[in-house]
This record gives structure tokens, C-alpha cells and sequence, in this order.
């Protein structure tokens, strides 16, 4: 009881911290990863087409949909072809006090006729083969950021950081079935699109985060649209759509 009598008192004062942390700021703050970069190309499609190239193009859709649709400010992980290490994407956002992140990529496989974005959310287990795969292609890059919680005891520290973590991941997977729903009618999407993978880009204790794989650059008819200024605004209104919602409920608890 003392343990966990110590555990609900950490969690009040973080609690306090990040709402004192958002009251400093009248618009939430929605940070915008565009995956790989600089000498990591990404998946490299048959025509040539990179991800990293793309990836930056929607983020950059992204943003600009985003700052004329919502009530939000919004922050890019990198505005240009830039490497950067997994941690420190992550760390934008969580030290920015960010209330979403959302990583863009595009995937490729050897079967031309995958094709569909898929909504990945962190979790230890992989949902399927698929979900595995793609982890650890994109588990590559760097080790997880280390979260500084300050001087509390050890048993403290491991048992704010799970009951945190688990919000979060709760909170991602709300998103990520939101996002299925705002971009059904504007862009393919697979079946089963939210899939769940071990993904380090997407371990944050206290943001939630999502891997949003547009499309496939192995499929010609995915990767004309991924490329395409049409499909990119696609893609930024679907994201849009879907955090208007978010930053609504987001506003409702404040």
C-alpha cells in the first residue's frame, strides 16, 4: 500500500507538471516525423523513388494542412534531407510538451500488388509477420531515448513509467483507429489497418505516437499517388480530419 500510495502521489504531481506545462501555451502542439533521411534513403522504390524524399513531401503537406485546419501548432522533426537518430525524434516531442506524434513513411516488399497505409502503434508483441518485419527494419537506426524522471526511488520510477506507458499506448491506438476512419473515403487503406509492432520510433512514455505508412513505392499505383501533389493533400487531410477530433477531446480535459 505504501508502494502504491507512493506511485498515485507521482502521478498527481506529473499530472500537475504537464498541465501547468500546456496551460503556458494556448495551442497544443502536434509534432510531424518525416521518416529516414540524410544518408538512411529509406525504402527505395523500383523507379528510384526514395522514401525519404516522399516522406518529407507529406510531412511537409502535412503541416501546412494542419496549420490551416486546426487550432494547433505543429513542429517537423526535419524540414530538410537530414539524418537523425530515432531518439531524438521522439525527444522533440516529448521535451516540446507535444500531445501527438506522428512518424510518415511508406514501405516496399517484393509482392508488386501489396498495397494500402497501415496506422502502426507501439507494443512489445507484434501484431503479425508483417508488423515484425517492418519493426525491425526500422528498429535499425538507434537504441530507445532514456526518460529522465528525476531522483525518485527505483520501484517509483518503474511503476510510473508502466502505468504512464500504458496510457499512452491507449491513447495512440485511439488515434490510430481515428485516422482509419477520417482517411477511409480519401486514400487506400489496407483491411486491417491498425497493426501494433515493437517500434522504437513510437516508445514514449508520455506521448502518444503513431507510424502512419502511407502506401507501398514497390506498388506503381501507390507510389503515383504517394508522389503525387494529390495524394500527398489526400494524406494531409485524412491527418487533418483526424486531429481535429483529437485535439477537440484533447481540449475537453484541460
Amino acid at each position: 500500500m505504501v508502494k502504491l500510495g507512493r506511485v498515485i502521489g507521482a502521478v498527481a504531481m506529473l499530472s500537475c507538471m504537464a498541465s501547468a506545462a500546456v496551460a503556458q501555451s494556448e495551442k497544443p502542439l502536434i509534432v510531424i516525423d518525416a521518416g529516414h533521411g540524410g544518408v538512411d534513403p529509406g525504402a527505395i522504390g523500383p523507379n528510384g523513388l526514395r522514401e525519404k524524399d516522399v516522406t518529407l513531401k507529406i510531412a511537409t503537406a502535412v503541416r501546412n494542412a494542419l496549420l490551416g485546419h486546426n487550432n494547433v501548432r505543429v513542429a517537423l522533426t526535419r524540414t530538410d534531407d537530414r539524418y537523425l537518430i530515432l531518439r531524438k525524434r521522439l525527444a522533440v516531442a516529448s521535451q516540446m510538451k507535444a500531445i501527438l506524434f506522428i512518424s510518415i513513411h511508406c514501405d516496399s516488399t517484393g509482392l508488386q500488388d501489396a498495397t494500402g497505409a497501415t496506422a502502426y502503434t507501439y507494443s512489445e508483441v507484434a501484431t503479425d509477420k508483417e508488423a515484425a518485419r517492418l519493426a525491425a527494419r526500422e528498429n535499425k537506426a538507434d537504441i530507445i531515448s532514456g526518460v529522465n524522471l528525476g531522483e525518485a526511488p527505483a520501484d517509483v520510477l518503474s511503476a510510473l513509467i508502466d502505468l504512464t506507458q500504458r496510457e499512452t499506448m491507449n491513447a495512440s491506438a485511439t488515434f490510430a483507429r481515428l485516422l482509419g476512419r477520417e482517411a477511409k473515403p480519401l486514400m487506400p487503406l489496407k483491411a486491417n489497418f491498425h497493426r501494433m509492432a515493437s517500434l522504437k520510433v513510437l516508445k514514449s512514455p508520455d506521448v502518444p505516437a503513431i507510424l502512419f505508412e502511407t502506401g507501398y513505392l514497390s506498388n506503381p499505383q501507390d507510389a503515383a499517388f504517394l508522389d503525387s501533389t494529390e495524394g500527398q493533400s489526400r494524406i494531409a487531410e485524412s491527418i487533418a480530419r483526424a486531429v481535429d477530433v483529437h485535439v477537440g477531446r484533447f481540449d475537453a480535459t484541460r
